[in-house]
């Protein structure tokens, strides 16, 4: 079946919500209303930011997506000196001014502060930070190295290098609570090799590197997820980091998550596996949940053969979790429920909004739940995050909880740093992987265009 006619962009719940401050939706048997924030989330927005998101959004959902990241791959490829924005200081203006202004979060410590503070300004509980900086080294070059020059080993052991000093420096960037988002793969061709083989352990000094970050993490109050990436990688990511998990998750402190890829038809029973093992070893569960990927670059027969599918598998998982049920379990089982977290990173406005009512809705009537969060990329999805943000600063409490505060889901923002170039090539290798899930942004623009005309008539 042609992927194209299946993954189809679905009705957004979440602006429906937007259209109207009384209508209310049914979810998990509960009757949720619909955030009754003054005006329009979008609101919150600074006016140059909703500019841009018009911009950026209405050009995603068109047919110019493709022949315009087909053009920034030429510029940012180029070796002219007319072009390239290293040697152009015309075009460096212009991208820095605009893509990656809106995307990035800076090139250095106080841009990067700035940038989140600003986040923060707005509402948001905390950021998601990561060095866009990703190493591309191939092993055939490695391996060609002239006799005359470094070893192979001393390549290798400074990709490793530069990846830890990377992620520290990110690390000093946040604060307390915040994330931080590593790759292993980001360590270069030693990371690479291992991984392809399954080692289930990494080379000496790659787990010695993530060890001290994940100590300098825990040490400074944040924590950090490992992301997902292709599946001839990821049965040896799970494995180290559920090591890490067992590391240092203990007394009750999260500081490493896992991603699970909702899009794999293995993914509830690898949920399922994961808690088994935190409960039989006694430590916390970080999960961060995304849909995945890698649909153009991966093996197709893994992944669910519809959008549909994989939007009801997401949800199962979401809705097990917040309830403490097993995904691959009948919800009578008498399993007992291990110390879970977990991060809900999508874009969907479905999703966004039945794991947010339900985790919301369970918190504040004390019933079994686990904590949660969730978290959109910088400068996408803007009109899913604010109205979170607007549900958080609504007024409505529960009867006989007038006087406390209303217990609610933080949400977070997802924030790239790194050199213009960098940058351009990270948000490049994003937007390629996901291309067909940018192209069903067409919710994201019609949402923007009618904030941008309220404040134009008003």
């Amino acid at each position: 079946m042609n992927s194209k006619t299946v993954w189809r962009k679905r009705p957004s719940l979440l602006y429906a919500g937007l259209r109207s401050c009384t209508s209310s939706t049914t979810q998990h048997g509960l009757l949720i209303q619909a955030p009754s924030a003054k005006g329009s989330p979008l609101a919150v927005l600074p006016t140059k930011s909703l500019v841009y998101s018009v911009l950026f959004t209405s050009l995603i959902s068109s047919p110019l997506l493709k022949p315009s990241l087909g053009l920034l791959k030429y510029v940012i490829d180029s070796k002219s000196s007319v072009i390239h924005p290293s040697k152009n200081p015309v075009t460096r203006y212009l991208l820095r001014k605009t893509i990656y202004n809106h995307f990035c979060a800076g090139e250095n410590e106080h841009e990067v502060r700035r940038s989140v503070q600003k986040m923060k300004s707005l509402g948001f509980k905390g950021v998601i930070l990561g060095y866009a900086r990703e190493s591309v080294a191939n092993m055939d070059d490695v391996e060609d190295l002239p006799a005359a020059s470094k070893t192979k080993q001393d390549v290798l052991d400074r990709a490793v290098d530069e990846w830890k000093d990377g992620n520290l420096r990110t690390l000093k960037m946040i604060g307390k609570g915040d994330y931080m988002n590593v790759k292993f793969t980001g360590a270069g061709p030693a990371a690479v090799e291992a991984l392809t083989r399954g080692d289930q352990v990494p080379p000496s000094r790659i787990k010695a590197a993530i060890a001290e970050i994940c100590a300098a993490t825990a040490a400074q109050g944040s924590r950090l997820w490992i992301d997902a990436e292709q599946q001839i990688f990821q049965p040896a990511i799970d494995d180290w980091t559920i090591d890490l998990m067992r590391q240092f998750n203990r007394q009750g402190n999260v500081v490493v998550f896992n991603t699970i890829q909702a899009y794999l038809k293995s993914s509830a029973e690898n949920v399922s596996r994961h808690l088994r093992l935190a409960q039989a070893e006694d430590w916390t569960l970080g999960i961060k949940l995304v849909r995945g990927a890698y649909i153009a670059h991966d093996y197709r027969s893994r992944i669910y053969d519809t959008k549909a599918a994989t939007d009801g598998n997401y949800n199962h998982i979401v809705q097990s979790l917040v309830t403490r049920q097993f995904p691959t379990e009948a919800a009578t089982s008498p399993q007992i429920f291990p110390n879970v977290c977990l991060f809900v990173a999508t874009h969907n406005a479905e999703s966004v909004r039945k794991a947010y009512s339900l985790s919301r809705y369970r918190m504040q009537n004390r019933l079994a739940t686990i904590p949660v969060e969730l978290g959109q990329l910088q400068g996408m999805a803007d009109e899913v995050s604010c109205e979170l943000l607007a549900q958080n600063s609504s007024s409505d409490v529960p009867a006989g909880q007038a006087q406390e505060k209303v217990a609610e889901p933080g949400v977070f923002k997802c924030l790239a740093w790194g050199s213009l170039e960098e940058c351009l090539h990270f948000l490049l290798r994003r937007a390629i992987e996901n291309q067909s899930a940018m192209e069903r942004t067409r919710h994201t623009a019609v949402a923007l265009r009618k904030e941008a005309w309220r404040r134009l008539v008003w």
